[in-house]
């Protein structure tokens, strides 16, 4: 069976605004069409105005990934062997050497786990082996016999119940035999009637008869009337001993002490427990159930999960756990915010005013199709973070990329791109906290680390009313999240400004950056409608005085 590649995660920046998922999703496709396993994905709750575009063309939210941390479920083999309690060392090590394993977990008749079975448990068996001659402790059963042999049953009932005595090979004379086979024994013997007959007045419970030997009327009639089980085997004696002691049950030397973990426990938690134990497998158990294993070597080889970052490329924007993933490529709009690889990757970074620009632009480059559905939610993004062409990062190439999606869309531009702004705009039934952080940003600014808000209104007065409140709970985010200051930009579409709301600590910041006066935690900036490209500059300038 071929092995299925690892997913690649498309993924944007925390709190995900529309061209954030929507670029996810659009790079995904294109990843998918040039062959590769790609999956949008996003890292925060989706906004009103993206739910409406999601909705509007068809399309489900991105998988929601809190983390990247590597997992158990991420290093698991998921192709589970495993062995039953009452399946014999001989079909244990036929599974073995099929699978090629070295150990495997055992499970019960309801498939729970209750042991692991290693190469090393039937190494100890075969030191002991000259103590295994007596097999009344062993949870041996006729039936295993029987099958271990690939033997012939003869005659014989109740197959299931417990062998009680020891193995013995009825060499010899008739006197030696009888001196030394006790009830209950499993005898091995040949094509001497004599011994055959010595044996059953022992009172044995089996007689294998080995190399094919043949049984006379005489002694198989006796043997129904006294209920012992006869089998005639193909091997010689030898062979034959060597088995029966291969149809003791797997439950007989399995390990019962069970180092176990869970799909969802972290890698670096499980390390120090493997380190310790120092065994060659650990189950991966859910709901009681085997679904995976972990094999020691999986630790030290450790494939990493790769992942595609599209707008944005600041690790304090980023999915937690970034630092442990491979990230392969970049597709940008933004400044450059410090990342770094541990390899040469692929870098698209334009001066535009949105991602899924470069990422239309990207498919037509290719000779890529996009369809309708898919234009519909490209050019969403366009209009949403140009905000319909107005905000001063937009650039032509934004407005050119919008006409040819809004073409293949069969979308009115200014009407599409008012229905996107309007279903964004609104603060109905938003907490303090969802306006916050509706498209909040995490920099780096010099020595100042800082969050900055965003929420694009129509009717500034309404937040405006509440910006107390607001106020209070960016200062309670200072303090948990320790930043040195946090800023909330009420833009206002219709009369092209900006309100900044601000905690007391970016006061003398600001007054360097706008040279304006600050008063009452909020500044008017009118014609301020990008925080990339008029808020962030003047403040880096600012730290710089």
């Amino acid at each position: 069976m071929e092995e299925i590649s690892k997913p690649i995660y498309v993924i944007g920046h925390r709190n995900p605004d529309t061209d954030s998922i929507c670029s996810a999703i659009g790079y995904a496709h294109l990843k998918q069409a040039m062959g590769e396993n790609a999956i949008a994905a996003r890292t925060g709750k989706v906004n009103a105005e993206t739910k409406f575009v999601l909705e509007k063309l068809g399309f489900d939210k991105p998988e929601l990934i809190i983390d990247l941390y590597p997992r158990v479920k991420d290093i698991m083999n998921s192709e589970v062997v495993t062995a039953r309690t009452d399946d014999t060392l001989r079909d244990l090590g036929r599974m073995m050497k099929e699978h090629h394993v070295k150990a495997v977990s055992v499970v019960n008749e309801q498939q729970t786990l209750v042991g692991i079975v290693s190469v090393g448990d039937f190494a100890q068996l075969y030191f002991d082996e000259l103590e295994m001659q007596d097999l009344n402790h062993t949870g041996v059963d006729f039936a295993g016999i029987l099958r271990v042999l690939d033997g012939k049953l003869i005659c014989g009932e109740e197959l299931q119940r417990k062998v009680v005595g020891r193995l013995h090979i009825a060499a010899g004379s008739t006197t030696v035999i009888k001196e030394n086979i006790k009830a209950n024994a499993i005898v091995l013997a040949g094509n001497r009637i004599d011994a055959q007959l010595a044996c059953l007045e022992c009172g044995i419970a089996c007689l294998v008869l080995t190399i094919n030997a043949e049984i006379s009327p005489e002694v198989e009639e006796i043997a129904v009337r006294q209920g012992v089980v006869v089998i005639k085997a193909t091997y010689d004696t030898y062979t034959c001993a060597r088995l029966i002691n291969q149809s003791i049950p797997v439950e007989m030397i399995m390990q019962k002490n069970v180092s176990r973990f869970k799909p969802t426990d972290l890698v670096s938690d499980i390390k120090k427990n493997i380190a310790n134990t120092n065994y060659r497998l650990y189950p991966v158990v859910e709901n009681g159930k085997v679904v995976g294993a972990i094999h020691r070597d999986k630790l030290i080889i450790q494939e990493r999960t790769k992942v595609i970052l599209v707008d944005h490329n600041e690790q304090g924007q980023a999915v937690e756990g970034i630092e442990e993933v491979q990230i392969i490529e970049i597709i940008d709009h933004h400044r450059l915010g410090g990342l770094q690889t541990s390899d040469p990757i692929f870098i698209r970074h334009e001066p535009v005013g949105c991602t899924a620009t470069i990422v239309a632009n990207m498919h037509w480059h290719r000779d890529i199709e996009i369809p309708a559905n898919l234009a519909g939610i490209l050019l969403a993004a366009i209009l949403s973070d140009t905000v319909l062409f107005k905000s001063p990062t937009c650039t032509n190439k934004d407005r050119e990329t919008a006409e040819k999606l809004a073409a293949i869309a069969g979308l009115d531009i200014q009407e599409f791109g008012m229905s996107v702004l309007k279903a964004g705009a609104s603060i109905k039934g938003m907490s303090i906290s969802d306006i916050i952080g509706n498209d909040i940003k995490e920099f780096q600014i010099g020595n100042y680390r800082m969050a900055i808000g965003q929420m694009s209104v129509m009717d500034s007065e309404e937040i405006l009313a509440i910006k107390e409140q607001l106020a209070q709970d960016m200062e309670a985010m200072c303090s948990k999240e320790n930043y040195d200051m946090v800023l909330l930009m009420i833009t206002n579409i219709i009369t092209e400004g900006t309100h900044l709301i601000y905690t007391a600590q970016a006061a003398p910041l600001l007054s360097q950056a706008f040279g304006d006066s600050i008063q009452d935690s909020v500044l008017y900036l009118p014609g301020v409608m990008s925080r990339k490209k008029q808020v962030i500059p003047p403040l880096s300038e600012a730290v710089k005085m």
